[in-house]
């Protein structure tokens, strides 16, 4: 077994039971919202270990917020700044489409989007261009290659989308972005790096806001069938 295989079991593991409901020991949730971006990056970045090749930047969506909001996070913690754009959620997320994301789940044919730890792999060209690959670290995304979850662009997630909707448009569970917008990621975030997907909830000010509707996770039933949890997120 490879080296990096045995991290990303024993990673895997130890997150079972932490993801449902960790409070980040390190993070004030008094402080500012970047301030607070840094903390979670680095405690990801500790909790991950050597998995991560590459520690300078981390990417974080949070999905504890609207989809118009600015919710995927440029975190570069070499230069200490945060730039901030739109992502996707997926359809299997939010079937009533109103730009809330109410369900996660690492299921084959969901559709839906995934949380916990990514390492982001190579760029391949895909349906929608150059695309990046994941790899899911924690058992509520370990399904994310064989799923063809990936980073991508798409029209559907320009920030034109929203001044006419209100809201962006809908994935498979894909982290979708603006094409303009993407090109950053793509250059500076593929490659081994780390991308984080939960429910923050935290605003531009600082403040942690829980979703005005229920957000639960889409589990398999070993006797058959599904069931869902409730997902009590990070606030």
């Amino acid at each position: 077994m490879k080296r990096r295989d045995l991290l990303k079991g024993t990673l895997a593991a130890g997150a079972a039971t932490t993801l449902a409901g960790r409070v980040f020991a390190q993070v004030n949730p008094t402080a500012g919202r970047d301030a607070q971006l840094f903390a979670i990056a680095r405690e990801q970045l500790a909790r991950t270990g050597d998995v991560i090749w590459k520690k300078d930047i981390v990417g974080i969506a949070d999905f504890g917020l609207h989809s118009s909001a600015k919710r995927f996070h440029f975190v570069d913690l070499d230069n200490q700044r945060v730039e901030s754009f739109h992502v996707t959620h997926g359809t299997g997320s939010d079937s009533e489409h109103d730009g809330w994301l109410k369900r996660y789940s690492n299921i084959e044919g969901s559709e839906a989007t995934c949380r916990g730890a990514f390492l982001t792999r190579s760029w391949y060209t895909g349906r929608y261009g150059t695309s990046i690959r994941l790899d899911g670290l924690d058992p509520t995304n370990d399904l994310a290659m064989p799923r063809a979850i990936v980073m991508h662009k798409a029209d559907y997630a320009r920030p034109e989308h929203i001044e006419r909707w209100g809201k962006l448009g809908r994935s498979n569970g894909c982290f979708v972005l603006g094409p303009e917008q993407f090109g950053k990621v793509l250059l500076h975030l593929s490659g081994g790096r780390l991308l984080y997907s939960e429910s923050l909830g935290l605003t531009e000010d600082g403040r942690r806001e829980r979703p005005p509707i229920a957000q639960t996770e889409l589990l398999l039933n070993p006797n058959g069938g599904t069931f869902e949890r409730t997902n009590p997120g990070v606030f």
